[in-house]
């Protein structure tokens, strides 16, 4: 319990998806004017990392690895997050035909976001890890508390940036840093910010 507690933690904060690695850094800019769309990429993509981590895990743990076949991991693993995100999208286009339309073409690139892919390889390397290490993932719990945490660090960094540019949207930037690059800047000050969390000793 408190070792899936503590990689729940870390993939939020301490490994964050956006921050740590910088996986996701397009849609995670592009999408990230308003909160209502952020919020919605965000829950689309915590979902489908919450289904394809742990088919990925099961895959490459009881399929690939007993048959000698590690080597056909990253096809599998495309395929499980296109699938996926082809879900996704006929859900939200079937429910919510504004946040679909507000998405846009952001909606179907979630199977190219290199967020999903990087969590399902990320995973890959952790089960490897001694079991004494906080980050190692040993069972397909763990690959659903990583995934679940990684997703809502992602979520939590794309909603704290629209927050934060729906503020600025209200305030005088200067012209040479109008745009993207007081977007640049608020995105290095809040990596700044989360590797305060590095030092824990979760």
């Amino acid at each position: 319990m408190e070792h899936a507690i503590s990689l729940f933690i870390r993939s939020i904060f301490v490994d964050n998806m956006i921050f740590a690695s910088f996986l996701g850094m397009c849609s995670y800019l592009a999408v990230s004017k308003n909160v209502k769309t952020s919020l919605g990429l965000g829950l689309a993509v915590t979902f489908v990392l919450l289904v394809t981590v742990p088919v990925n895990y099961l895959l490459q743990t009881k399929v690939l690895d007993p048959m000698g076949l590690g080597y056909l991991s990253f096809i599998l693993f495309i395929a499980v997050i296109a699938g996926i995100t082809q879900l996704v999208e006929m859900i939200v286009e079937r429910f919510s035909p504004s946040l679909y339309n507000a998405l846009g073409i952001f909606l179907p690139l979630i199977a190219v976001n290199c967020a999903i892919m990087g969590a399902s390889l990320f995973m890959q390397q952790r089960i490897a890890l001694a079991p004494t290490s906080t980050q190692y993932i040993g069972g397909v719990v763990d690959a659903i508390v990583y995934a679940l945490g990684s997703g809502l660090g992602w979520l939590l960094a794309i909603v704290g940036l629209a927050a934060i540019r729906e503020k600025m949207a209200y305030t005088r930037v200067p012209k040479s840093f109008q745009g993207l690059g007081i977007t640049f800047i608020t995105v290095g000050l809040m990596a700044m910010a989360f590797m305060c969390f590095s030092g824990l000793k979760i």
